[in-house]
């Protein structure tokens, strides 16, 4: 295996994971709720 090869794989494994990641927060309202309340404070 080349090295490029190694990348690609490894940036879609990553790629992969954020989204795994993504949408088990979306898998938690709770955590939706918070995060929009911290946003709005912002404001």
């Amino acid at each position: 295996m080349t090295r490029g090869t190694a990348l690609r794989i490894g940036g879609w494994a990553g790629a992969a994971a954020v989204l795994a990641s993504v949408f088990a927060l979306y898998a938690r309202p709770d955590f939706l709720v918070t995060l929009a309340d911290q946003l709005w404070a912002c404001f």
